[in-house]
């Protein structure tokens, strides 16, 4: 009985205090849900593959206060390469934007001072999935960063492994979401 008159005088103490809890920062997409496989509009148009090659739609809430940009990069890390492979990266993101539009990449879509870095496909923009036929499906990992930056000074011809570098040295917070795709 004792017991319990503590534990019920700890909880009426804990109701007098303020506590404030912040929401996780989190991306989801309407396009897929975590885990499932990319649509062929997410397929690329090249290496064999025919798909439409037209970034996702993608949105997100629960930036931590003090984040002063985003950033976004798609890595999958199943590629045999040795070591993974870079599908997009985007930077300079204004910290107000919650959201970017399926097929924005590379598009007026773009908020405006977001720059797309140079894929490993050898081009700027999004490229789809398009694993080696037989492979088991790759994942295709989607993060959003939150930045203490409001821009980063990188190189024109900035690779998927320098962004990534600077993204999480200034990241505040990151979420993520998964795709997978085989063929």
């Amino acid at each position: 009985m004792r017991f319990l008159g503590i534990l019920t005088a700890g909880a009426v103490a804990l109701m007098g205090l303020s506590v404030q809890v912040r929401a996780e920062m989190v991306i989801t997409s309407a396009d897929f849900e975590e885990g499932a496989v990319l649509e062929n509009a997410q397929v690329f148009k090249g290496f064999g593959c025919e798909g439409g090659n037209l970034s996702p739609q993608l949105s997100w809430s629960g930036v931590p206060e003090g984040a002063k940009s985003l950033a976004l990069n798609v890595y999958d890390p199943d590629a045999p390469t040795g070591s993974g492979w870079w599908h997009w990266g985007v930077y300079n993101i204004p910290v107000d934007v919650s959201a970017l539009e399926a097929g924005a990449s590379l598009s007026e879509n773009m908020p405006v001072g977001a720059i797309e870095i140079t894929t490993d496909y050898g081009v700027p923009g999004f490229g789809g999935a398009c694993p080696p036929v037989g492979d088991e499906p790759h994942n295709y990992i989607f993060t959003l960063y939150a930045l203490d930056v409001e821009k980063l000074e990188l190189p024109e011809n900035a690779s998927g492994a320098l962004l990534g570098y600077n993204l999480n040295a200034h990241a505040l917070e990151k979420a993520k979401i998964t795709a997978t795709y085989g063929r």
